[in-house]
């Protein structure tokens, strides 16, 4: 029961982070829950509110997702989530998270230190599309890396955020359908995601509100310390 407390509270505050910021749900849950639930079962209930924050972010918001961008990103992404997916079932993934993890914490560390605008050759945004995906069927985390695609790719905070929400959003309705059919969805994960999903509602809706209130300086740069937080949590979990 005091698990269960101390789940709604933490995913309350860390995907309002997410909502506002466009990442860092996930990637701040899981250090803090480990402690009180199995990482796979984190991992699989995480599907719950990252759905919750992309479509109550998506719904509240102007509508701004190019669907042909959209599109080509998710094709390629597709390819690696495939991967990431069986890899899920079949392998710890170590060597890998651990070379997604110091990717990450490097991509993170350079937008901390780059301009407030830059730009990502096409060839990389398609490798990062690929390794946002992989690493989404696989840790059920793509934030960091898409993000850091998508902060090369536009320069307006919501165009930015609404894109990886969209981004999110499909990724993982495939991944929550995945889990269903192979019979991963066990009786605690439905326990957490419904015990948690009103006060992860409220929480959403209200967090939502802040995004437009950011200045454009502020969203890139703590997305960008999100980015390298990201890839530290990668490492240590």
């Amino acid at each position: 029961m005091i698990g269960l407390i101390i789940l709604v509270i933490v995913c309350s505050i860390t995907y309002s982070i997410e909502i506002i910021f466009g990442l860092g749900g996930t990637i701040l849950m899981l250090p803090l829950l480990t402690w009180y639930f199995d990482a796979k079962t984190l991992v699989i209930y995480s599907v719950v509110p990252q759905i919750m924050v992309a479509a109550i972010g998506l719904y509240y918001s102007p509508r701004t997702v190019d669907r042909r961008f959209l599109s080509g990103m998710l094709l390629f992404a597709i390819l690696g989530a495939a991967a990431g997916i069986a890899a899920f079932t079949h392998v710890s993934g170590g060597q890998f998270k651990i070379l997604l993890g110091l990717a990450v914490l490097a991509a993170g560390i350079y937008l901390i230190t780059a301009p407030q605008v830059f730009r990502i050759a096409p060839a990389t945004g398609r490798a990062l599309d690929v390794a946002a995906g992989f690493s989404q069927g696989l840790f059920g985390i793509s934030g960091p890396v898409s993000m850091t695609r998508l902060l090369g790719t536009f320069t307006d905070k919501t165009i930015v955020r609404n894109a990886g929400f969209a981004f999110f959003l499909s990724l993982n309705i495939a991944r929550g359908i995945f889990y269903w059919v192979t019979g991963s969805v066990d009786p605690m994960v439905v326990t957490m995601a419904l015990v948690s999903m009103p006060a992860l509602a409220a929480a959403l809706l209200v967090a939502n509100r802040l995004h437009f209130q950011l200045r454009q300086e502020t969203f890139r740069r703590v997305a960008a310390w999100l980015i390298a937080l990201g890839g530290i949590s990668i490492l240590l979990n």
